[in-house]
């Protein structure tokens, strides 16, 4: 699980960290910062419920081998989420008077807007947000390499996704509700709208190609302008990786990850978008898997009475919910298995 933690030592850690790594932060604002980050994986988990990699809890920590995971599209999606989730966290408990020395944003009141509206009331002080952000999370990145910058870059499109879905909010002035005059601020959106735009942003992410043979024939200020170079024509909204994404399919212990055998998928329900319809097909028959019906028996209590006095009795109603289930078709191995000999399923 990707979290923040206060430690007795007064700093502010990330577990996939040893420790405090000489990053000292004010312990004012952690409280935000650590629930910024666990609804940043949260919403990471709902946003790839129905993708072969599901965001797991281990998404950031050291592989078994005690490498770095390695700089997948993934992986750029877990950095942005968890900053926006940081600063969405933070920002909205600003606005909400929870937090010292911050309040809203007020630096365009009384500034015409256009089309007959002014700027007014409580803009959601994003740049404070974003602001602290950075002193929380930015730190951690001490390395001046390809993965270091590249954390860093996703980190800032995270925060750019928080400040690309706000919306701007208007009430209206004038005389017998005339309505002459509208009174305009911006506010944040749902944080289920940021994740919504940073899984788009996924899909499109950019694969930044390394000069590793520059990189290698420089000293250190020819690499750092090759890392310049290299990250400059990169909008500042895009997520980039360096790293071709893993087989997702396969169990694999080393990558830590864990395959989609034994992953529910969705079928025959209502109100399903086109990603969930496909679920099945994506998690079970694409990855050599059969789809398993599987009928599961709940028991609670139900029909309660209270009696006079002073008990109450229930009855017990047994559910029946039908799951579908993705398992290895009749032989023990699946066809992706096969192909992919590194790869071992296990129940």
């Amino acid at each position: 699980m990707l979290y923040l933690r206060v430690k007795k030592v007064k700093c502010v850690c990330l577990k996939m960290t040893s420790g405090c790594g000489g990053f000292q932060a004010s312990l004012t604002y952690a409280n935000s910062v650590q629930a910024g980050a666990r609804s940043g994986m949260d919403e990471c988990k709902h946003q790839f419920t129905w993708d072969r990699w599901n965001c797991p809890e281990n998404a950031l920590h050291p592989t078994a081998s005690g490498g770095l995971r390695a700089a997948t599209r993934e992986t750029s999606f877990v950095h942005a989420i968890n900053a926006a989730g940081v600063m969405f966290t933070l920002t909205k408990n600003c606005s909400l008077g929870e937090l010292a020395n911050c309040g809203c944003d007020v630096s365009r009141d009384g500034k015409p807007g256009g089309g007959g509206w002014m700027w007014g009331g409580c803009s959601d002080n994003v740049e404070f947000g974003a602001r602290i952000s950075r002193q929380y999370l930015d730190t951690l990145e001490t390395g001046h390499d390809w993965r270091a910058r590249m954390n860093l870059h996703n980190n800032e499109a995270g925060r750019q996704a928080v400040k690309a879905t706000m919306r701007r909010v208007c009430r209206c002035h004038g005389l017998s509700q005339s309505c002459s005059m509208h009174t305009c601020w911006m506010q944040l959106a749902e944080f289920r709208d940021v994740g919504n735009y940073l899984k788009v942003k996924h899909g499109q992410a950019h694969k930044l190609e390394m000069d590793k043979r520059r990189a290698r024939a420089g000293n250190v200020a020819d690499n750092r302008g090759v890392l310049t170079d290299a990250f400059s024509s990169i909008a500042r909204t895009e997520l980039i990786y360096l790293e071709d994404s893993p087989d997702y399919c396969g169990r694999n212990l080393s990558l830590g990850l864990h395959g989609t055998e034994g992953r529910e998928c969705l079928q025959n329900s209502d109100n399903l978008s086109q990603w969930e319809r496909r679920s099945c097909r994506r998690l079970c028959h694409e990855c050599g898997l059969r789809v398993e019906q599987r009928r599961v028996e709940t028991s609670s209590s139900c029909n309660c009475k209270f009696h006079w006095c002073c008990t109450v009795t229930c009855d017990t109603c047994t559910q029946v919910t039908v799951k579908h289930v993705c398992t290895r078709k009749h032989g023990g191995q699946s066809q992706h298995s096969r192909r992919n000999r590194g790869h071992k399923y296990v129940k």
